[in-house]
């Protein structure tokens, strides 16, 4: 058929080959044509199971394939191709015809263009005239409403005169001290009410308008205008305070509650606060607590001994009850606005901290603690009973926040007294660690010191000082953490003391500062610190810790955890101390008790090269050596002062020291005993041999370390009796064992017995 496509053209080489055009099924040469293709993620994916090197030869192969085929298409319609450019014909002709309408489309645009521009300008100017228009306005309307406000203030100060100011003919219609409830509305004037109080309602209209002439000089105090009428301004601002001030004076001497209300709304109203608090001060709470703390010469002595605030307090309480209270009442009642007021600071206080400074300056100095620490206190009663007053909470965070309270509380200077408690208090402690020697208390009238009390006077100073850091005359809550850290170094500074005078004890020296007691106590001595360590670690880890847990009980939580920890931390370190104490004492008794051990030399010499027969009884020096330990456990203190654990650990360590020192010299005794009998066993064996004798003429003979281990098994078995005399099992002793199989015989090796 002639529309057939005829099958490609394919050379001899390829009959039996794949066609040339044939790709790989992994690869799809239609994925190229799609408009999503992304020749980045095609690779890469490709790339996951195919090589690169083979990827990148497929590539090359494809693109040779399509230059073939373009210029097969290209060789295949070659005619049309190249008559192309023939056939067009007249182009620019045609674009020239096309480019006329569209120059008079631009022109046309450009001409709507320039017109709404020009229209767009001329309304922003209409619009800018117009505000500017409005702003002039405004600024008239405001100089207007200035003029009336002034020219209103003016008339109606005119009308003040009218009303006299001193309420001396006023009728005196007052409602009762029980204030305005509820910030209750003005009442009206009426035929009852009084000049006063109509004076004062005259005075409170004023001061809005005076208020809002304020809010338009704000606004517009940069014009002439108004800088022309600042005379105007002034002369009504003051006329205002005069009268006001006047008025409210007036009412405080009457106790008018609806004028002195009235008043408050007045100067709250031109926020001028301040003449309200400095005329209460002056006129109500200076006579008064002038009663209290007189004016004084300014020669006196500031160390006097009438600086005691405490009756001052109490009288200054009397008179803000009787004299302050009515204003303070009205001053908080709810929904008046007059919030804005702090007479308990800027009157009541500030007036009682300048007559404190003027007339009893020496109350705030702490170089007298005690009388500087009951007036502190005194002084943070009086503040909290003037926050007694305060309605809400945040009028208390108020109150603390003024700038007088703060100035108050910086009178009081805590740091001072608490550097000199601490001199006080540690220098009591560092007075007594001084001492060269250990100084027992005074003793009962019977002669012997009481087992619950403290035996040393350093042990009585560190509890005094621990107790005089919690005192209610020492104790400041507001620095309870400088006293809890001066608590931790007196125990610190205890212990140092005792650590380091037990290591100059061991090491035999007492030139270090404050260690001599150490090197010259004797063991009942220190007999006294563990019965005082025992008792100080059991009274902080007890009493005392509850007394500080007590005191911080308003703390948090974790703060409390914290404080105990500490507390316990330093009853433990007291405690951890016995055993250093205990090994001191064990180390004086050996040493005594090595003394006796000296007299193992003469056993070598009693039996050696001599002809002495086997010994049947121990050597005078075994009773010797437990005599040191007996001696001090029944003694007194021992008996008094030693719990029965301490008792046993003392004994323990003492016999488990004393039979391995023992152990170690007779040890070295049998092996160079030993060593002795083996030579010389050599040598009669050397010559026996040259005499032709037999070599076992003396094996039947008893060796002198054969006399020397039994002396030494006599001897270990009445140290045996001695030491069950003290109440110790000497098979309990390691060393005792190993001593025992040492010198015992063969057929005594297995049991032990005395």
């Amino acid at each position: 058929m002639a529309d057939l496509i005829p099958p490609p053209h394919r050379s001899a080489n390829d009959l039996f080959s794949d066609p040339l055009d044939s790709h790989p099924l992994w690869f799809k040469p239609n994925l190229f044509l799609s408009p999503n293709f992304d020749s980045e993620s095609y690779i890469s994916e490709l790339r996951t199971f195919v090589p690169f090197d083979t990827l990148r030869s497929q590539l090359h192969s494809h693109l040779s394939a399509l230059n073939r085929e373009l210029i097969d298409l290209i060789n295949r319609d070659y005619t049309d191709f190249v008559n192309l450019s023939t056939k067009l014909v007249d182009v620019e002709a045609a674009v020239v015809r096309m480019r006329a309408p569209l120059v008079e489309l631009r022109e046309k645009i450009e001409q709507f263009r320039a017109s709404v521009e020009f229209s767009l300008s001329a309304l922003q100017n209409g619009l800018r005239q117009r505000s500017e228009a409005a702003s002039a306005r405004e600024v008239l309307e405001l100089l207007l409403d200035t003029f009336h406000v002034v020219s209103k203030v003016e008339k109606l100060i005119k009308e003040l005169p009218s009303a006299p100011a001193d309420g001396s003919n006023g009728t005196t219609n007052l409602t009762d001290n029980s204030g305005l409830s509820n910030g209750a509305s003005l009442p009206h004037m009426e035929n009852g009410t009084n000049l006063r109080e109509t004076q004062s309602m005259l005075l409170e209209r004023i001061s809005s308008e005076m208020n809002r002439l304020k809010f338009y000089i704000a606004h517009a105090q940069n014009l002439p205008f108004i800088q022309n009428m600042d005379k105007r301004i002034q002369s009504a601002s003051l006329l205002l305070d005069t009268s006001l001030g006047h008025c409210f004076v007036d009412g405080l001497a009457h106790h008018d509650e609806n004028a002195i209300y009235n008043c408050l709304r007045a100067y709250a109203a031109i926020d001028n606060t301040t003449s309200a608090e400095e005329i209460f001060r002056s006129t109500v709470v200076s006579p008064a607590i002038h009663k209290v703390i007189p004016h004084k010469v300014s020669g006196m002595d500031a160390g006097s001994s009438d600086d005691d605030l405490e009756n001052d307090y109490k009288q200054m309480k009397q008179y803000i009850d009787k004299d302050c209270k009515f204003l303070l009442e009205i001053s908080a009642t709810e929904n008046s606005g007059l919030h804005v007021f702090d007479f308990l600071a800027n009157s009541i206080l500030k007036e009682v901290l300048s007559a404190i400074q003027k007339a009893k300056p020496g109350a705030f100095s702490p170089g007298r603690p005690t009388e500087f620490l009951k007036n502190y206190k005194s002084s943070l009663d009086f503040l909290a009973y003037l926050e007694g007053y305060c309605p809400s909470r945040s009028a208390v965070a108020k109150f603390r926040a003024a700038s007088v309270y703060n100035e108050f509380m910086k009178q009081w200077n805590i740091g001072v007294y608490f550097s000199l408690r601490l001199q006080e208090i540690a220098g009591a402690l560092d007075s007594s660690l001084s001492a060269p020697i250990l100084t027992p208390v005074q003793t009962s009238s019977s002669g012997r010191v009481n087992n619950e009390d403290l035996t040393l006077k350093q042990s009585v100073t560190l509890l005094d000082c621990l107790t005089a850091c919690w005192r209610d005359d020492v104790l400041v809550l507001s620095c309870s953490d400088k006293f809890l850290r001066l608590s931790l170094q007196l125990l610190s500074r205890y212990s140092n003391w005792l650590s380091s005078g037990l290591a100059a004890r061991n090491t035999g020296t007492g030139s270090h500062p404050g260690s001599e007691w150490a090197v010259a106590a004797t063991p009942d001595d220190l007999i006294y610190i563990i019965h005082d360590l025992g008792y100080l670690s059991t009274v902080v880890t007890g009493n005392f810790l509850e007394t500080i847990l007590q005191l911080l009980s308003s703390c948090t939580v974790d703060v409390l955890d914290s404080v105990k920890q500490s507390i316990l931390h330093g009853g433990k370190s007291l405690y951890n101390l016995m055993p250093k104490v205990i090994g001191a004492i064990v180390a004086s008794l050996v040493e005594k008790s090595v003394e006796d051990l000296r007299q193992l030399k003469g056993i070598t010499a009693t039996y050696r090269m001599t002809n002495k027969p086997l010994p049947v009884r121990h050597s005078p020096y075994v009773s010797g050596l437990l005599r040191p330990l007996k001696v001090l456990l029944d003694g007194d203190r021992a008996s008094t002062f030693l719990t029965m654990e301490t008792r046993t650990a003392l004994l323990t360590d003492a016999v488990t020291e004393i039979t391995s020192r023992y152990y170690e010299q007779a040890a070295d005794l049998v092996s160079l005993a030993r060593k002795t009998d083996s030579s010389l066993q050599k040598i009669r064996q050397g010559v026996q041999r040259r005499a032709g004798a037999s070599s076992d003429v003396s094996d039947h003979n008893i060796s002198d370390t054969d006399k020397i281990c039994m002396q030494l098994f006599l001897d270990i078995q009445e140290y045996g009796r001695n030491l069950s005399s003290l109440g110790v099992e000497a098979a309990s002793i390691p060393t005792y064992l190993s001593f025992w199989h040492l010198v015992a015989p063969s057929d005594k090796q297995s049991s032990i017995s005395f």
